[in-house]
């Protein structure tokens, strides 16, 4: 039986409207995933519209997601937020069956998302009041850390003085863009470096 024609036009308007919200929301995820890759990679001064040429989208479509820079890098710390919640929820999950390999994953998944390239690249959006979303983010993000540490203590994998700002501290320190003299020098220190951080947490 052929659909009315009036509820051929709803139901046609409705999976358009999906559609397009649908695009919307894919360009919106590929302005923060280009921004966030292209801020780790030549710092926060890069310019939009190098951001919107990657991510496929023109520079009117970038500013009708994100209205400032500021803006849009908000939307990075939070996709970065988001990355260590996951990081650390899965491998809660997992600490208490393979803690070992549960413990070093985490370290390095943290490692693989350039936590020291990002902060530097953007600190200088830190003003003295961060937004409300990334202050909430942050600490929820803390808080699973911290979960996984007392995990981590339990199996006796982490020593009792390491809290969670500093594991990602030190996660930040590691992985600070280093100038390409020392990484033609060291092309493998990233790596020995969390070998010896890993060792050192331990009691």
């Amino acid at each position: 039986m052929e659909q009315p024609h009036y509820l051929r036009a709803v139901t046609t308007g409705t999976t358009e409207r999906g559609t397009m919200r649908s695009d919307a929301a894919r360009r919106r995820q590929a302005i923060v995933r280009e921004a966030r890759r292209l801020f780790a990679a030549e710092g926060s001064d890069v310019a939009l519209e190098t951001i919107a040429e990657a991510a496929g989208v023109g520079i009117a479509t970038l500013y009708r997601n994100f209205d400032s820079r500021t803006a849009l890098a908000d939307e990075v710390a939070l996709s970065i937020l988001d990355d260590m919640q996951h990081a650390a929820d899965q491998a809660l999950g997992t600490i208490a069956t393979s803690p070992e390999t549960a413990w070093a994953e985490y370290v390095h998944r943290l490692v693989g998302l350039d936590l020291g390239a990002l902060a530097a690249a953007l600190a200088e959006f830190v003003a003295d009041e961060i937004s409300g979303a990334v202050r909430d983010s942050q600490i929820r993000t803390l808080d699973g850390v911290e979960r996984l540490l007392a995990a981590a203590r339990a199996e006796g994998l982490v020593r009792s003085d390491l809290g969670a700002l500093e594991l990602v501290l030190a996660i930040g320190m590691i992985t600070r863009p280093q100038p390409e003299v020392i990484r033609a020098a060291t092309p493998n220190l990233v790596p020995q470096l969390v070998s010896i951080f890993l060792a050192g947490m331990r009691p």
